[in-house]
Parts: C-alpha cells; structure tokens; sequence
C-alpha cells in the first residue's frame, strides 16, 4: 500500500465551533463525535480530527484542493460569513485571490487563528 494521510489533529480552543466552521464553510458533512475528537471527514477519505482543548492553540496551516465550482461556493460562504481573505499565507493582500500554479487560491482564518488555504490546483515548486 502507498502511504497515504489518514487523518490529523487539529487542536481548536472550542471543538463544537471549529467543527461547524469547517463542515459550514467547506460544504462537508455534519462532524461525527468519536471521542474526544469531533471528525470532519473530507471527500478524499482523510479526517480531520478536531480536539477541544479549552484554550489557546497553537495555529497550523490546512490546505484544502478543491474544483472551480467549490472554490467559488466556499470563497461565497466565507464573504456572506463577513470574513477576511487573503491571497497570501502572510495576509498582505486582503481580498485577493492568488493564481498561482495556474489555478486560483485564498488563505482565511477558522475560529481558533488556523490558516485555512483553499485552491484549485495543487501548489508545485516552481514559484
């Protein structure tokens, strides 16, 4: 078998709240308790596993390849949502979608300050 990411944690001040965000703004089905994780599942089978930790976290960065279509529905919930985006991991240039790799891609923040990256084509070493 190929290796392949299963799952990780995400560590969030509030699990209910991060949870939500994640399912809401990505499109995802409802989060499944399995404790003391709640677990978002993603279309690729990998879970994210958010876990509650009642205070402050440590920020991580979660990149998520998705089609024009979702790309464009997720970044329509995140302005209805009346949030900042980005079109740089930094936020330099709020507002802004990046093309980079050919495709388009913006960076937003979840409830707990982790840096959510939405993108149509996967990132490559060439810039």
């Amino acid at each position: 078998m190929a290796v392949q990411l299963n799952h990780t944690i995400v560590p969030a001040r509030d699990d209910e709240e991060t949870a939500r965000f994640l399912t809401e703004v990505l499109g995802l089905a409802d989060p499944v308790r399995n404790e003391p994780f709640l677990v978002v599942r993603l279309s690729n089978g990998v879970a994210l596993d958010v876990l509650g930790t009642g205070g402050p976290v440590p920020t991580g960065h979660y990149a998520f390849l998705v089609d024009d279509e979702e790309f464009d529905a997720i970044l329509g919930r995140v302005e209805e949502r009346g949030l900042t985006y980005w079109a740089d991991p930094f936020h330099r240039h709020a507002g802004r979608v990046n093309d980079w790799s050919g495709g388009r891609g913006a960076y937003f923040e979840d409830p707990s300050g982790h840096n959510l990256e939405i993108m149509t084509r996967a990132s490559d070493d060439s810039r």
